[in-house]
């Protein structure tokens, strides 16, 4: 039967803005300097044929979703390409419902089949384009239908998870464990904070390439120049602290070379404790293959740096990507500290997957879209797993969502949030609005500007001159514009599918 407030999507239009990081950023193996964030904006219309415009945002950080030695601008052109497609299949999405209805459908019947079809139409004989990353370019649509939504029902969009404007209960989508969790009944509102803070502690990341000391500046082994030094920004960790009042600081380490990641916790922890820091998290970026090399390094904190090592808050992801081609049993570590899915956790069903191998907690990002974090937030609750909410460095309008979803699932300690350390030019047109989530103060960031329907973006009062769209769809009359593309083709395939219209319809 539906209910009233059901929607579908009628239109999707795509834009493309560049980012250049004003320090580099190490992520693994690799480095980042640009990067493209991708901002949709869909339109939707309800049963009586009221219409809204919603809009979503993620910045296309290939290095993190598709990490190798492919050529990154092979990388980067395939996941453009990919949301280029994507602009039609949201556009013309039939079937009404709720955003998470619409999203959840979309991710299990829509998602996996195109991007078997987009590996073989544009990489037969090369490495596929990995799930994370089609993940990663649905994000910033299902972000927008979300947005969308409330703006339709003039409400905030974190106040229609509930049973008044759901059609299905989480039992469709979800499956517990064991017999002591149901979810029948339950709505993603059972599973939120009723009363969300204004104000969240904020977690500073040290890049594997950030200066610590003055001596790193005039080696040059920071990659920072003369110009990023006089820029205005702190570039050295204690200015950050100093000038940011932090509290919490995330350090990426390698995962392949045990004396210089043990070398850095303790610098890193030196720093801290001269500044009363008082939390710690290691990220190891999946380049770990065996626990022991985790525990051997928290082992010998442990035994020399007792202090240091009870700073550490939690352990983030430490093992490759694909839990169920790597399932490594991971008690010793997270029977030493708490142990956070990242990049493995796609869905709740991989959070349930590192459950079993001994996985403590999750760390939600919305940029494998609104609907996925917000199930797997509601399974990982139901079972006792705690959760974080980790950055992309998210600039602009990305930042927005990322930094409500972490203070509405109630998390073990604030939200990491780094676009400012990394472009924070980039956010300047938005910053004059929410100036409290664009620069943080007292170790904290502000969600109290935040406020009307939707995400509370407040679009209308941000003056931020967009470029040209590279793709967009109505359901009547589609017009793609591919030109950025480097051969302009961006073929898209009927699919037949109950939930779509004809894409080129």
């Amino acid at each position: 039967m539906g209910k009233p407030s059901d929607i579908k999507t009628i239109g999707a239009t795509l834009y493309f803005l560049p980012v250049q990081t004003r320090v580099p950023l190490k992520f693994g193996t690799e480095t980042l300097t640009t990067v493209t964030c991708a901002r949709a904006r869909v339109q939707v219309a309800d049963r009586h044929g009221r219409t809204a415009d919603g809009w979503g945002e993620t910045p296309l950080s290939v290095q993190w979703v598709w990490p190798g030695a492919l050529p990154y601008e092979e990388r980067h052109e395939a996941l453009r390409r990919f949301c280029t497609e994507l602009t039609d299949l949201w556009a013309s999405i039939s079937a009404p419902g709720h955003p998470m209805e619409i999203g959840h459908d979309f991710l299990e019947s829509i998602l996996p089949a195109w991007l078997n079809g987009f590996n073989q139409r544009y990489r037969r004989g090369k490495e596929p384009m990995p799930w994370l990353a089609a993940l990663l370019c649905c994000s910033p649509f299902d972000l927008a239908v979300h947005d969308a939504y409330g703006k339709l029902l003039g409400r905030p969009t974190y106040e229609t998870y509930t049973t008044e404007f759901m059609n299905r209960d989480l039992a469709v989508f979800l499956k517990p464990a064991s017999g002591n969790v149901s979810f029948q009944g339950k709505f993603p509102a059972d599973y939120l904070v009723a009363h969300p803070p204004e104000a969240l502690v904020a977690w500073h990341l040290v890049g594997g390439l950030d200066p610590l000391e003055l001596q790193e500046l005039h080696s040059g082994s920071a990659g920072v120049s003369l110009a990023q030094e006089q820029d205005g920004y702190p570039v050295l960790l204690e200015d950050w602290i100093r000038r940011d009042g932090l509290k919490c600081l995330k350090l990426k380490l390698r995962g392949n070379d045990p004396d210089w990641d043990y070398q850095r916790l303790l610098n890193v922890g030196a720093i801290a404790i001269r500044n009363a820091v008082n939390w710690l998290s290691a990220d190891f970026n999946c380049t770990v293959t065996d626990p022991e090399y985790v525990n051997a390094i928290l082992d010998r904190l442990r035994d020399q740096q007792p202090r240091i090592y009870g700073m550490i808050l939690y352990v983030e992801q430490p093992f490759p990507h694909e839990l169920e081609r790597n399932p490594l049993d991971v008690r010793s570590v997270s029977g030493r500290k708490p142990l956070f899915l990242d990049e493995s956790a796609h869905d709740w069903k991989q959070v349930r997957l590192g459950r079993e191998l001994g996985w403590s907690g999750v760390a939600l990002k919305t940029c494998k879209t609104q609907t996925g974090a917000l199930l797997s937030a509601c399974w990982a609750k139901a079972h006792g797993m705690a959760l974080m909410v980790q950055d992309l460095t998210n600039p602009m309008l990305a930042q927005i969502p990322h930094v409500l979803l972490a203070s509405r699932v109630g998390t073990i300690m604030g939200v990491e949030t780094n676009a400012m350390q990394f472009y924070p030019a980039a956010s300047a047109p938005e910053a004059k609005v929410h100036p409290g989530l664009y620069q943080r103060k007292e170790g904290l960031v502000d969600l109290g500007t935040l406020r009307g329907p939707g995400f509370g973006y407040r679009l209308e009062e941000i003056v931020r001159q967009l470029p040209g769209p590279v793709a967009e769809s109505h359901k009547r009359g589609v017009a793609s514009a591919c030109d950025s593309l480097s051969d302009g083709s961006c073929s898209t395939p009927t699919l037949a599918n109950g939930l779509l219209a004809n894409p080129k319809a």
